[in-house]
C-alpha cells in the first residue's frame, strides 16, 4: 500500500512543496517512510477555495445522498484491511487489537450518523402555520430549519488515530451536516491520516461529489494550523487535544475580523469520588476497575481518572492497600511518542517534588529504556495540599492518577465545588449513601458533561444519549458534544423562513 508523501486537494496529492518531515515511530529509533512535505498558505488557500465550491453541491446530496458517502467511507476503511492497522502500530505503538476496535467505531459512528440522516428528524423543522384572521395584526406562516455553517477545518489527535482523525466524529458529523471539511492532519501518524484520506476520497468519487469537500493537509507547524483558522472562508473548527493547543486556536479564531467557532475538547481530570459504603463493600473490585481505567491505553485517555477523592478512615485505608497492589502489578505500556512521554515523566517529577505529595507507589516493572513507556504511578496527598496547590489542578497525560484524602463529607463537597470543568465525575456510593450521593452529584453537574454512577470514565459510547464536552477547561462549549449522534448539532445553524408560499425551491429539503 503505496504512501506519496504529501496532502490532499480537491481528490488526489499535490506537488510537494513545503518542508519534508518524517513520522518517528515508538517501536524502533528509525524514522518512518516515506518522507511527508508540509502544507504551506497556498495549499490552505486551494483547499479552502474548493471546499466553497463544493459546498452547495454537498448540501444539495441531500439526507440520503450523504448517509450514502458516510457508508461509503466506513465501506473504504474496512477496504484497508490489516495494512491500515499496520501502518497505524508502526506510528503509534498501540497494539493491532485496539487499533482494530477503534476503525470499529469509526465505521460504526459513521454508519450511525448515516442512520441519523435517514431519519430527517436531525433538521428540527419547526412550523407555525400562518394566522390571516388574527387581530390585531396576522401571523405569516414561520418556518425553523438548520442549515450547514460551512468549511470546517478539523484538527487530528495523537491518541485516536481513526475515532478522533481524519475521518472520526468531527468529520464524520461535519460531513453529515452538510459542511465540506479540510483535515490537518497530526504529524504523530501522517501515513494513517493519508490511508484514510483517500478512504474518503474514493466516497466523495463512488459518491458522485464535487472532490473539493474534503483535502488533508500534512505538516507539523504552528503556522499551518494557524494560517487554516484565520482563512476567511473557514467557518468552524473541530479539535481534541491540549488545552493549550485548543486555546491557540480558539484564540486565533475569536480575533479574526469575523470571529467563527471552535468546538475544542480539551482533557479532563475526570474525578471520581469514593463513599465509605462503598469501599467497604467492595474495595477491591473498585481498585481493580480504577487501575484497568487509569492504566488503558498508556493513560492517553480524555477521560482517565487522574483524581481520586476519599474519606480518611479504615475503609480508605483498606481501599488504599488495594489501589497500590493493582498499581504495582500494572505494566508499563508504550506512549504515542517521545515528546509525551517526557512530558508524562517531567510532570509526574514536579508533583512528586511538591510538598506534602508522595509517591505512594509505581508498577514494580520499569520501562524498557528502548521503547516510549510511561510506568503506572500513584501519587497521594492530603485534601489542604490539594485545595492549595494549582498545579494539582492539571491533567497529566499517561498512566498516573492523584490519591487525595479528606478529614470528612463537608471537605469532600468543598473539594467538589472548586473543581475546574470536567469530560466526567463519578462518585461510588451505596444506597445506604443516598444523601450524601445526591450532593454530590448537585454539584458535580455544573462542573461536568457527564456523571457516573458506581462506574468508570474511560469507554465512550457512541450513541445519541452520550455527551462528551464540559465546562471549561474540558471544552469550549459545554452545550455540544463531540461523540454521539448529537455532534451534528455543532456544525449547523438556524434560520427561519418567513412567508414563503410553496412549492419554492427552497422546500426541496423542509
Amino acid at each position: 500500500m503505496s504512501l506519496h508523501g504529501t496532502s490532499l486537494i480537491n481528490g488526489g496529492p499535490i506537488a510537494p512543496g513545503g518542508h519534508p518531515f518524517a513520522a518517528a515511530s515508538p517501536l524502533h529509533p528509525e524514522p518512518l517512510s516515506p518522507e511527508f512535505y508540509e502544507a504551506t498558505e497556498a495549499d490552505v488557500h486551494r483547499a479552502l477555495t474548493a471546499a466553497e465550491a463544493a459546498r452547495t453541491a454537498l448540501e444539495e446530496a441531500g439526507s440520503q445522498g450523504r448517509a450514502r458517502f458516510l457508508e461509503g467511507i466506513a465501506t473504504e476503511l474496512e477496504s484497508l484491511g490489516v495494512p491500515l492497522l499496520e501502518r497505524a502500530h508502526l506510528e503509534t505503538g498501540l497494539p493491532l487489537e485496539r487499533l482494530a476496535s477503534e476503525r470499529s467505531r469509526t465505521t460504526g459512528q459513521l454508519r450511525l450518523l448515516a442512520a441519523l440522516l435517514r431519519e430527517e428528524r436531525w433538521r428540527d423543522l419547526r412550523v407555525d402555520p400562518p394566522l390571516p384572521e388574527r387581530q390585531p395584526l396576522a401571523r405569516p406562516e414561520l418556518r425553523r430549519t438548520l442549515l450547514p455553517l460551512g468549511p470546517v477545518a478539523v484538527f487530528g489527535a495523537s491518541n485516536f488515530p481513526f475515532a478522533y482523525s481524519v475521518a472520526g466524529g468531527d468529520t464524520a458529523s461535519a460531513f453529515a451536516a452538510g459542511c465540506p471539511v479540510v483535515v490537518k492532519a497530526h504529524p504523530a501518524h501522517p501515513g494513517t491520516s493519508e490511508l484514510t484520506g483517500g478512504a474518503i476520497v474514493r466516497a466523495l468519487r463512488n459518491s458522485d461529489l464535487p472532490p473539493g469537500a474534503f483535502a488533508l493537509l500534512q505538516g507539523r507547524s504552528h503556522a499551518l494550523g494557524e494560517a487554516l483558522v484565520r482563512h476567511p472562508l473557514l467557518c468552524a473548527v473541530g479539535f481534541t487535544g491540549s488545552l493549550r493547543g485548543g486555546r491557540a486556536l480558539f484564540d486565533a479564531a475569536n480575533s479574526r475580523p469575523a470571529p467563527i467557532p471552535v468546538f475544542a475538547e480539551m482533557g479532563s481530570l475526570n474525578p471520581v469520588f469514593l463513599l465509605p459504603g462503598a469501599l467497604h463493600s467492595r474495595a477491591a473490585q473498585i481498585a481493580a476497575g480504577l487501575t484497568q481505567s487509569i492504566t488503558q491505553g498508556g493513560g492517553q485517555f480524555c477521560t482517565k481518572p487522574g483524581l481520586l477523592f476519599g474519606i480518611a478512615g479504615p475503609e480508605l485505608d483498606a481501599f488504599q492497600s488495594n489501589l497500590e497492589e493493582a498499581m504495582r502489578a500494572a505494566l508499563p505500556s508504550t506512549l504515542l511518542h517521545s515528546e509525551i512521554q517526557r512530558s508524562y515523566e517531567s510532570g509526574a517529577a514536579r508533583a512528586a517534588a511538591l510538598p506534602g505529595v508522595q509517591i505512594l507507589t509505581e508498577s514494580a516493572r520499569p520501562p524498557e529504556p528502548a521503547l516510549t513507556q510511561g510506568r503506572p504511578l500513584l501519587l497521594g496527598t492530603d485534601s489542604a495540599t490539594y485545595l492549595a496547590e494549582r498545579s494539582l489542578h492539571e491533567e497529566n497525560f499517561g498512566p498516573s492518577t492523584l490519591f487525595v484524602k479528606a478529614p470528612n463529607l463537608e471537605v469532600l463537597l468543598q473539594i467538589a465545588a472548586r473543581l475546574e470543568g470536567q469530560l466526567t465525575a463519578a462518585v461510588h456510593g451505596t444506597d445506604a449513601e443516598a444523601e450524601a450521593v445526591g450532593a454530590l452529584f448537585s454539584i458535580l453537574e455544573q462542573k461536568a458533561g457527564r456523571l457516573i454512577y458506581n462506574g468508570y470514565p474511560t469507554g465512550v459510547e457512541v450513541c445519541a444519549a452520550m455527551h462528551h464536552g464540559g465546562p471549561y477547561p474540558a471544552s469550549t462549549d459545554s452545550r455540544f458534544t463531540a461523540v454521539g449522534t448529537a455532534a451534528i448539532q455543532r456544525w449547523l445553524r438556524p434560520v427561519c423562513y418567513q412567508n414563503f408560499a410553496a412549492p419554492s425551491r427552497w422546500w426541496n429539503n423542509l
